[in-house]
């Protein structure tokens, strides 16, 4: 092989390795997110795409996007894109509902509630009594939260999460045998809910009906947290029914019979157990 040959076969020898090293090069300067982009790296990135996509063309389009939002956690930031909503498009009910539900839950008790109040006289009366009741339950009257949810319950009678929200503010408030039939028809209108079946062993452990209680958690294989949750929250309910008890009118009245006297819970069980 003569000189030149051996020259020009070094020559690209060495244009290859000076290619390979910029590659590598590149290849180092590669964000370490760009490899593996974990969930929440992925959940940034779709957010940060959101906010910088333009608004949706239609009102209902618009109204789904912060729908989404709010169901992602981002209620500050759904309280913005509320604000261009009435801006272009007048508020709704429904953007008032929105509205209503993100003050309630970035703190803003007041506003949320007057925002609910709007919607007592519109389609979405039910909604605004759900919430209403969830605002006095959050501020500890579980008695005025029971009656809220009742008035949503009469409105809206097949919605789970309301019956669900009854039974639970009737427990709170001390009355035991009043959450049983919202709770058992939440829980039959909706059992893969784990809030609702919560709710039910709750008012089974309150009632004293501990082994079938028990036999729901394990059916559900309750996590230790959840259990631990329920424990705390039958104390509460039992210091309450017997506030309840000794705050009657008539001392003399006999204790209200236990719920599962009147109607065994022993079929919904055996449903969940299957």
């Amino acid at each position: 092989m003569s000189c030149r040959m051996k020259n020009a076969f070094a020559g690209a020898a060495r244009c290859a390795l000076v290619g390979l090293a910029c590659v590598l090069c590149g290849a180092c300067s590669v964000s370490p997110a760009g490899y593996g982009v974990g969930p929440q790296a992925e959940r940034a990135a779709e957010l940060q795409q959101t906010q910088r996509e333009p608004a949706p063309d239609t009102p209902g389009m618009y109204l789904a996007l912060i729908d989404r939002m709010q169901a992602q956690g981002l209620y500050y930031a759904s309280l913005a894109h509320i604000d261009a909503y009435d801006r272009q498009s007048g508020a709704t009910p429904d953007s008032i509902l929105l509205r209503a539900d993100a003050l309630r839950a970035t703190g803003q008790p007041a506003a949320s509630a007057d925002a609910y109040r709007q919607l007592l006289t519109t389609p979405l009366a039910a909604r605004a009594y759900r919430g209403l009741g969830l605002l006095a339950g959050a501020a500890g009257d579980f008695a005025a939260a029971a009656g809220q949810l009742e008035q949503a319950v009469q409105l809206a009678p097949t919605d789970a999460a309301t019956l669900s929200d009854l039974g639970y503010a009737r427990l709170r408030a001390g009355d035991i045998l009043g959450a049983r039939v919202p709770l058992l028809k939440a829980v039959e209108l909706d059992s893969r809910n784990p809030k609702i079946v919560a709710n039910v062993v709750l008012y089974l452990s309150a009632d004293g009906q501990d082994e079938q209680a028990q036999a729901l958690i394990d059916a559900q294989k309750l996590s230790p947290e959840v259990r631990a949750r329920i424990r705390d929250e039958t104390a509460r309910v039992r210091i309450a029914a017997s506030h309840a008890r000794s705050s009657a009118q008539d001392a003399r009245a006999q204790p209200v019979a236990s719920a599962h006297e009147s109607e065994p819970v022993a079929p919904l069980l055996q449903r969940f157990a299957q």
